[in-house]
């Protein structure tokens, strides 16, 4: 079976451009890479990264509120690194990782257990295509 997830995950290929957009997004994002290393083998519940939850569990990097958290995972959600797990019943309030997602975290975790920094140059892009939604 992992070899099928990893065979699946190898044969997407994804543009230059929409890999520097979703580790742009994640360095200016306000979660931390044990977040998304959880996220390889199991869903998270939203519940496990908000509020005070999310910096005890060492999620986030400062206790967000539920909006902020939804925000931000929405907006991972957008770029192409999470999707949020359905059930039998619908959408849940758990995500995962995309195969984009994957391979992202793959990458960055040979680099380190924390996500690089967000340079100013980073935060400038991310104003312009999350809130002003500029192609960049």
């Amino acid at each position: 079976m992992n070899s099928l997830k990893q065979k699946a995950t190898n044969s997407l290929s994804y543009s230059q451009k929409t890999i520097e957009r979703a580790e742009r997004s994640l360095r200016v994002s306000p979660f931390r890479m044990l977040l998304f290393t959880t996220m390889r083998s199991r869903s998270v519940d939203f519940q496990e990264i908000a509020g005070a939850n999310g910096s005890k569990n060492q999620f986030t990097q400062r206790q967000l509120s539920e909006l902020i958290a939804d925000n931000s995972l929405l907006w991972l959600i957008q770029v192409g690194i999470l999707r949020r797990e359905v059930d039998g019943q619908g959408i849940t309030n758990s995500f995962r990782l995309t195969p984009l997602g994957h391979e992202i975290i793959d990458k960055l975790s040979t680099q380190g257990d924390e996500i690089p920094p967000a340079s100013w140059r980073d935060r400038i892009y991310q104003f312009f295509t999350r809130w002003l939604r500029l192609p960049l």
